[in-house]
């Protein structure tokens, strides 16, 4: 099918613009819950998980956020067949809802030593909930935007699922390091830390209007037939081995982007030992630096194939990655933290934009969001999400601080395989948004 005749064939969305301002918007409510996780892990650690132990609360935390990514597989593969069953725009919706019920658990939840036990199980009960509404959310994110793209732009346009993410983790540490000028250290850890939580919670409803105003996409539309739950289950085990090589793509990125963002707050505080004003001055630069990054990626992708950025990007980080943190640990100081941080920042954009397309194309699109999501999921779970936990045992178990860039080589060398099995020889079956089959050119 030609360009021409995909663009005659598929039916326009009337406002392409406003169609990725809705959809992402659930995405920033997500991503804006993870990272204020993440930022204020050390606090939430001593709220709700007290020992000791500073290193095993702070571990009790991250197994707690570890956790509710676990239920990401979970809400892949019943949210996501719900969603190719009613619909891009409805699923979209009902993962909002699920979202927003977590993150206020999280920011009401009494602290254990108001209530006891009953309070790290509210934050887990929480953490549960997002977990699940996060396992298709990304993927209908993803999905939509693919439905909706120019023919040839689809790696611009999902670039944008998650440059909406870089948005919210730029707003999370700017009202982060206002607060922390704003409140003593003190005052933050008696409760401050909730602002941000309850600031998540009130902009939920304006994110309600935004998402009900969605159009479905004209491809949905334009389906004869949408699977039952048994159609996609039975789809799913039939294309296991795209769903494998979908979560090995998946894991450069997820886990880079779990490192430079989710964990930097913490590294930068507690392993370098640098100012909460650093952290988040590091975390606001490479929020900028990724939202630039993404659309790039995802435009050269479009241009010279998937493969050719996929693999050097996964090769670059291989013999990078543990070298750039070792020169960072020894002798860390702010400039040094911006610049490693940067770099990696510059990995995750550019091989993100080119992975999110690769993964959507590789999909049939009767249960595209269900595949795509279970992949994804999958690689946040037992890579990304791990990233916080393992990242801090590694430097404990081993007492290298650097250790860490171990974990971001194996995920760049999972990346680089899948892309080679992926786009092997003349190249694999692709799917175009209107569910036509081509054959990409070699050089992709």
């Amino acid at each position: 099918m030609t360009q021409a005749e995909h663009a005659q064939d598929v039916p326009q969305i009337k406002s392409r613009l406003g169609a990725i301002l809705r959809t992402t918007s659930g995405n920033f409510l997500e991503q804006f819950d993870f990272f204020l996780f993440g930022f204020y892990a050390s606090t939430i650690s001593k709220a709700f998980f007290p020992s000791g132990d500073e290193v095993a609360s702070l571990m009790l935390t991250f197994t707690t956020f570890w956790l509710g990514a676990l239920m990401r597989p979970v809400g892949a593969v019943i949210l996501g067949a719900y969603v190719d069953k009613i619909g891009r725009r409805k699923g979209l919706i009902v993962t909002l809802g699920i979202m927003a019920s977590g993150t206020a658990l999280i920011a009401i939840c009494p602290t254990y030593a108001s209530i006891g036990v009953a309070a790290p199980l509210i934050v887990l009960a929480g953490r549960l909930l997002q977990g699940f509404s996060a396992g298709v959310e990304l993927g209908g994110v993803s999905v939509y935007l693919f439905e909706i793209a120019k023919p040839g732009q689809a790696g611009f346009y999902t670039s944008f699922q998650s440059a909406s993410q870089q948005v919210a983790i730029l707003v999370a540490s700017v009202i982060g390091y206002f607060l922390s000028i704003w409140m003593e250290p003190s005052g933050i850890a008696a409760g401050g830390w909730r602002i941000p939580f309850f600031i998540g919670c009130a902009i939920v409803p304006l994110i309600f209007v935004l998402r009900r105003s969605l159009e479905e996409t004209p491809v949905f539309l334009k389906m004869k037939h949408h699977p039952s739950f048994s159609e996609t289950m039975a789809s799913i085990v039939k294309n296991w081995k795209i769903v494998l090589l979908g979560m090995m793509i998946v894991a450069m990125t997820t886990v880079t982007f779990y490192f430079i963002t989710v964990y930097t707050p913490t590294f930068g505080k507690n392993v370098l030992k640098l100012s909460e004003a650093d952290s988040l001055g590091v975390t606001m630069a490479v929020a900028i630096s990724n939202f630039i990054w993404l659309p790039i990626g995802g435009m050269i992708s479009d241009r010279i194939g998937r493969k050719p950025v996929l693999l050097v990007i996964s090769i670059l980080a291989v013999v990078t990655a543990y070298p750039l943190l070792n020169w960072l640990v020894d002798g860390p100081t702010f400039s040094k933290m911006l610049m490693v941080e940067l770099v990696f920042s510059f990995y995750f954009g550019a091989y993100n934009g080119a992975a999110m397309a690769s993964l959507t194309e590789m999909v049939p699109a009767e249960v595209r969001t269900t595949c795509f999501s279970l992949a994804f999921a999958l690689a946040n779970a037992l890579f990304g999400t791990f990233t916080p936990l393992l990242s801090t045992y590694l430097i404990q178990a081993t007492g290298d601080r650097a250790s860490p860039g171990y974990w971001l080589m194996a995920a760049a060398a999972s990346g680089g395989i899948a892309a080679l099995v992926i786009y092997r020889g003349k190249g694999i079956k692709t799917i175009e948004p209107d569910g036509a089959i081509h054959r990409p050119p070699v050089h992709q």
